[in-house]
């Protein structure tokens, strides 16, 4: 197959596997998808969802976030980890999205890349979940099958964003990335990971991960 061919065959099983797209993280508008987002660093969707009905019980808004102090926001999000960190953040961008944007959510991704512990990728998801905006987060899963499909190098995951950018159609990426971190937690994951299940990789993987993959298995 060419480089396009496993691109189109790529697009085409993601589309068969997951014609509506779950999103992972809940959240009723941009800013408590934001939070949610934020929270979700080194941590599963499944544990962040499970506390931010608890902060938003207090707080849903940046208003209402900045009345919390930062170690009552750490108190509540402890559960997910990097709580210190996180709850600076929290409570900093509400601060900064009160002082400068009368409590609404900018869609464009460097203003949000200035606020308190939003980086590329966080700002990369609101932009394009919240406001429909193409972006290309690229979270593990995703660096992780773009290696395994020969679509980047896997040097870093700035280079794999660009290669799926320069790859992927741009009115697909909002709901390519999706189908990409489904399709990594369901059929191909980091560990316990069975070639038989995954389908695209199957297919089209790149030799030296397929080679290891079955020397693997003979080793056993």
């Amino acid at each position: 197959m060419t480089k396009s061919e496993k691109v189109a065959f790529t697009i085409q099983k993601l589309k068969e596997l997951y014609p509506t797209i779950p999103v992972p993280l809940d959240h009723k508008d941009p800013y408590t998808l934001l939070i949610a987002v934020l929270m979700s660093a080194q941590c599963t969707d499944v544990r962040v969802n499970q506390i931010t009905p608890l902060l938003f019980a207090k707080a849903d808004n940046p208003y209402d976030m900045i009345k919390l102090t930062i170690d009552e926001i750490r108190a509540i999000i402890r559960p997910v980890g990097l709580s210190p960190m996180k709850s600076k953040g929290i409570h900093g961008l509400s601060q900064m999205l009160v002082d400068k944007y009368d409590g609404i959510v900018p869609q464009e991704l460097e203003l949000l890349e200035e606020f308190p512990a939003v980086g590329h990728k966080t700002a990369s998801v609101v932009v394009s979940q919240a406001f429909g905006i193409p972006a290309f987060p690229v979270d593990t899963h995703i660096h992780r099958l773009m290696y395994r499909w020969g679509f980047t190098n896997g040097k870093n995951v700035v280079q794999t964003e660009k290669d799926a950018k320069r790859l992927f159609p741009k009115e697909i990426w909002n709901d390519l990335h999706l189908q990409i971190i489904w399709y990594g937690r369901e059929y191909s994951p980091a560990r316990g990971w069975n070639l038989e299940d995954d389908i695209i990789t199957k297919t089209i993987g790149r030799k030296t991960v397929l080679d290891a993959y079955y020397k693997t298995k003979k080793s056993r």
